[in-house]
């Protein structure tokens, strides 16, 4: 059974004991569910924009709940990628290693979604072609994660509800921001030590209170600039410092985790009374621990490629060319356009997988390990 190349006085200075470090890698970081919660997440969000972007159907209240959903959904990725990247960063043996990995994983397929369908629009659309300034700005703009400067492109999905090419990307940036931040906290918590609970704790505080606090302004002002930068960076930092939590304290939720999970659904529902807010990341953090590390089958929903970032980053693109092919236009072709839209995301999720998001991870990597493995034992 293979274990991790730890360089054990390096991961030891950012907070993992040497014993930990020695445990088998199979036993220590993928006795989890985390590819499944990915994939629900993923899917979450995906249905949400499904029913709200074509407005095809207009059940009561049902756009509330889908966004609320999509928003958990989103919330709890952010969760799941703060302890992760976190242990990523403690697992690797330099800083240039840590950037790599998340360069392969992250960026081939980033860069896919925004040049594939720049391209498509070029060779599809007149307007797309005829202003190549606006084009080649989207395609800068969107290369480097600053997709506010230019969501759209020239004459495509212009009449649209929302006329942006792909909107599921913001977050893309939240997470490279964070990546960018994790050497950084990390450093912060060896130097606070002990007292590390404390730093976390108040970084927790600070980031709601910038989110919330952005949130109010935008209310009172209706000025939806408010609004954006409350859901950006430092706003959503609680959830990547809850799941930094969550991974230090793993060992932990494994051994109560039906308590953990009771009380973080008590805390995610009370989070929705009035004033309640602020602790929601932890009762959302506390349920994806409870799922993720309870005792029973691991339930492998990445056997044959871990398809959730694939179906996160091209479902928008999809069901907006869905909608522009007239497939929501009528209620005889709603069905069908639901259907197509579902069908071409997963494909699309499938090859983003094989043909670029796979090829591009390091021989080392655990998806890789484990596909090495299978055909040996096959």
């Amino acid at each position: 059974m293979s274990t991790f190349p730890f360089d054990t006085d390096y991961v030891v200075k950012r907070g993992m004991p040497a014993a930990q470090m020695q445990e088998p890698m199979t036993e220590q970081i993928r006795q989890n569910r985390f590819d499944l919660l990915r994939l629900i997440f993923a899917t979450t969000v995906f249905i949400g924009h499904a029913y709200i972007l074509p407005q095809a159907l207009t059940l009561p209240q049902a756009e509330q709940v889908f966004a609320i959903t999509s928003e958990l959904a989103i919330e709890g990725f952010f969760i799941i990628s703060g302890g992760l990247v976190y242990g990523s960063y403690l697992r690797s043996r330099t800083l240039a290693g840590f950037s790599g990995k998340r360069v392969r994983r992250l960026y081939p397929a980033y860069a896919a979604i925004i040049l594939i369908p720049a391209i498509l629009a070029m060779a599809l659309v007149p307007e797309a072609r005829e202003n190549l300034t606006e084009t080649g700005k989207y395609i800068l703009a969107n290369l480097v994660f600053l997709n506010f400067l230019q969501p759209d492109l020239p004459g495509v999905f212009q009449d649209h509800r929302f006329s942006a090419v792909n909107g599921a990307l913001w977050t893309i940036k939240i997470e490279v921001m964070y990546y960018l931040g994790v050497p950084i906290l990390v450093w912060l918590m060896t130097l606070f030590g002990r007292y590390k609970l404390g730093l976390l704790v108040f970084i927790y505080i600070a980031a709601e209170a910038w989110r919330l606090g952005f949130t109010h302004l935008g209310l009172e002002t209706s000025t939806a600039l408010w609004h954006e930068l409350s859901r950006q960076l430092p706003g959503q930092m609680s959830f990547f410092i809850s799941g930094v939590v969550l991974w230090d304290q793993r060992d932990l939720v494994r051994r109560h985790w039906l308590p953990v999970g009771a009380i973080g659904m008590a805390v995610l529902l009370a989070s929705y009374l009035p004033g309640c807010e602020p602790v929601r990341a932890i009762g959302l953090c506390a349920l994806v621990g409870s799922i993720a590390f309870s005792p029973g089958p691991a339930l492998n929903a990445a056997r044959f490629g871990d398809f959730s970032y694939g179906i996160y980053i091209t479902h928008f693109p999809i069901t907006q060319t869905a909608i522009a092919l007239g497939l929501f236009a009528t209620s005889a072709s709603v069905w069908i356009g639901y259907g197509v839209v579902a069908a071409m995301t997963l494909i699309s999720a499938v090859a983003l997988w094989h043909l670029i998001e796979k090829p591009f991870l390091h021989k080392k990597n655990w998806y890789r390990q484990r596909e090495a493995i299978h055909k040996g034992t096959a």
